[in-house]
């Protein structure tokens, strides 16, 4: 089975081992009806195997939705409640002196000096200093005011290129009540990128910080025309000389200082409309270029609607920890959510999240130790680096502790796929690894990329809770599919949200039907409110990834290739496109890269290939014969054809043919392929590996070179 597959190894004396499980057996016979009473787990095990969703009608490719909203999909929070500004200002009148936004102060900051002579910056950080809503309220009423004074319009554009933190979010309640679209641009982007998405959007206005500002904006800032102010919101920085005419540099508090004292007089600030456009958010595209999605007032409400319907009993008990990407569509709505609900946001980063974390002095207290949080949304490629660090310590246990933790583990495992709990388990052996996201975590939400089972199983028993695999798109306002707590299951996303619907359209192309048996497949499509209104300043994309149906319902295709389990859960089974998410959530078109690599004179032909359980590309390669054997006689490497191909060592040559070209074609580093297989012999039709017009058939490759890309990813392989 796939549990058995999942459990740990141990190395007990069978013996030694019969009694363990016979003890364990008599345990769990002592402890099951006093448990099964006490714990309300009956009710738990009775709705994990409830049927989640069902179709609207009985024809093939009917739309799926949630039981909880078959007649009527869910669309406002709060009655009235149908623009963001209406809902915060509900949230600030309930919630009024609760806290809200928590920053940790920094008490000191310091060079550390590595054995390799590199210097890292270390912090150690104080308490969590907090704003209550009346205090974020005020700020952002002040914010808003004082871009009116420098000449903000309502429905025209302000770009917000910042890390997480609390200002962030200040920034974006002070828009969303002024009717300011909100650019946002990931702080990672590179400049053509930033630039791109600040001409295209013709912002005349940019809230950042001053370390963006010097090692980003200073670069690109004259390739923005329009540009007039610069708003850093930590203080002013240091000013360069050769900085563009006309660009003023303002605090935030200098221009929130401006909005409290202007005299706004009689005239009322224009409040937004439901359809009205609250965020132009730039994702990245299979050419390269970012695209803004524009997410009206009404998309992200629907969508935090339904994505809060999946949380149970959320509430001002409730803490969340903020350090994932505010320009990401996963980390804007949970904080909308919790905002919404009287929780309380504390920020930190994934440089000072943990205890172990890059930037935290040693001895000192990450974030999480110093918040713990209840609630916390995590990206695949986090989640994996918590599993490897602890598998890692596990390995250096001595032999008697590391068995008895793979005991645990294994017999966890087990009780878990049954529904069952294991409350000794969690206090005596689990309790530490707990503690290392701070030892209240409730539910984990993850999103951004698949999860591996291993994984999340691993979370589910070692963080004693809930992990809530998410499905979503940036064009679906992040809305679409979230697994309910008491599902344990591993590899699906859960079923529609109370929010929207979700149909399967046949792909002839790729063999999948609405009407395979056991289970529907088809290309994903999500209809409902939170379907955003298309991509800014680009009508013909907008017309192909989005359609509106006789009923005026509106339908994203998303590309992907989705099943439906009995239960009504969808599981994403393929992609129909060839771009491909990298673990870290990068996007990679795999046709971009072989396109950059393939006119090599040493490549006869090429096939990348990525997935998004992992963080890396590979590909497969087809040599040159006359170039591989040149490059193998001046490396001084002697054998047959099939010897070259095979050799470790002309594969590492290949490869640094390769990056060279990748870099010199402006390929970004994460879609320059890591590791190669060379393939001495041609890719033909008759082969079955390409069409008669010679493209690539990427299903059939894939097939053929499973063994390779098992080795690749560093799989065991038989």
């Amino acid at each position: 089975s796939r549990a058995a597959k999942m459990k740990l190894k141990h190395n007990i004396n069978p013996v030694l081992l019969q009694f363990i499980n016979f003890i364990v057996l008599l345990y769990s016979l002592v402890t099951y009806i006093p448990w099964y009473i006490l714990s309300g787990s009956k009710q738990a095990i009775a709705k994990a195997k409830q049927v989640k969703a069902r179709p609207v009608n009985n024809k093939p490719g009917g739309a799926y939705r949630s039981v909880n909203s078959l007649h009527c999909l869910a669309s406002v929070l709060y009655p009235g409640c149908d623009t963001l500004d209406k809902v915060f200002k509900y949230a600030k009148t309930k919630y009024k002196d609760k806290k809200l936004l928590g920053t940790r102060e920094i008490l000191k900051e310091e060079d550390e000096i590595q054995p390799s002579g590199k210097v890292f910056k270390k912090v150690i950080l104080g308490k969590y200093t907090w704003l209550s809503y009346e205090d974020v309220y005020i700020k952002a009423v002040n914010f808003g005011n004082g871009l009116a004074v420098l000449g903000q319009q309502p429905k025209t554009n302000i770009a917000i290129f910042c890390e997480t933190r609390a200002e962030w979010m200040i920034a974006a309640q002070a828009c969303f009540m002024c009717n300011y679209q909100l650019v946002t641009l990931y702080a990672t982007l590179g400049g053509p990128a930033i630039v791109h998405g600040l001409n295209e959007t013709e912002v005349t206005t940019i809230i950042t910080s001053k370390e963006l500002m010097q090692t980003k904006l200073k670069e690109i800032v004259s390739q923005v025309p329009l540009l007039q102010h610069i708003i850093t919101v930590d203080g002013k920085p240091t000013t360069w000389s050769d900085f563009p005419k006309g660009v003023i540099v303002h605090t935030m508090a200098s221009v929130q200082a401006m909005g409290a004292k202007a005299d706004i007089g009689n005239k009322l600030p224009s409040r937004p409309a439901p359809s009205d456009i609250a965020v132009i958010m730039y994702t990245s595209g299979s050419t390269g270029i970012p695209k803004g999605v524009m997410i009206s007032h009404c998309n992200i409400i629907a969508g935090i609607t339904g994505m809060a319907e999946r949380i149970p009993n959320l509430g001002e008990k409730d803490i969340y920890i903020g350090y994932l990407p505010l320009a990401h569509v996963l980390e804007l709505s949970a904080e909308l959510v919790c905002l919404s609900h009287g929780c309380r946001i504390g920020y930190s980063s994934p440089q000072t999240l943990a205890d172990q974390s890059s930037k935290i002095k040693k001895g000192s207290k990450g974030d999480v130790t110093t918040l713990k949080p209840t609630l916390m949304a995590a990206v695949p490629e986090i989640m994996d680096r918590i599993y490897k660090n602890v598998m890692n310590k596990v390995n250096e246990m001595t032999s008697f502790q590391r068995n008895l933790f793979i005991l645990a583990y294994n017999y966890k495992m087990e009780q878990i796929s049954k529904g069952y709990t294991t409350p000794l388990c969690d206090s005596l052996i689990f309790r530490k690894v707990r503690m290392l996201l701070g030892g209240k975590i409730r539910i984990l939400l993850c999103g951004g990329a698949p999860l591996s089972a291993a994984t999340q199983r691993f979370m589910n028993i070692c963080f004693c809770c809930p992990v809530g695999q998410g499905y979503g798109l940036t064009e679906s306002a992040g809305a679409g599919t979230i697994t309910e707590v008491w599902d344990y299951t591993t590899g699906r996303v859960g079923a529609p949200l109370v929010c929207c619907e979700i149909k399967l359209l046949n792909w002839e192309e790729g063999g999948y039907y609405n009407t395979d048996k056991p289970y529907p497949r088809g290309e994903i499509l999500i209809g409902g409110q939170n379907v955003t209104v298309g991509y800014y300043k680009n009508e013909a994309r907008t017309r192909k990834d989005f359609t509106v149906d006789e009923n005026g319902q509106r339908w994203l295709h998303t590309g992907d290739i989705g099943e439906f389990h009995h239960d009504g859960c969808l599981k994403i089974i393929d992609r129909k496109k060839d771009l491909v998410k990298l673990q870290a959530g990068e996007y990679v078109s795999l046709g971009k890269v072989e396109a950059a690599l393939k006119n090599l004179p040493l490549v006869d032909n090429i096939c990348a290939y990525a997935s998004s359980f992992h963080s890396y590309v590979i590909g497969f390669v087809v040599p040159n014969q006359k170039e591989l054997a040149e490059l193998a006689r001046k490396k001084g490497f002697k054998g047959t054809w099939e010897e070259i191909c095979n050799s470790p060592e002309m594969e590492k040559e290949v490869l640094k043919v390769l990056a060279e070209a990748a870099m010199a074609a402006n390929l970004e580093k994460f879609e320059i392929p890591v590791k190669i297989r060379l393939s001495p012999d041609p890719w033909t039709p008759e082969t079955g590996l390409v069409t008669d017009a010679f493209k690539l058939k990427r299903k059939e490759l894939t097939a053929f070179y499973q063994m390779d890309i098992d080795r690749m990813y560093g799989k065991n392989v038989k």
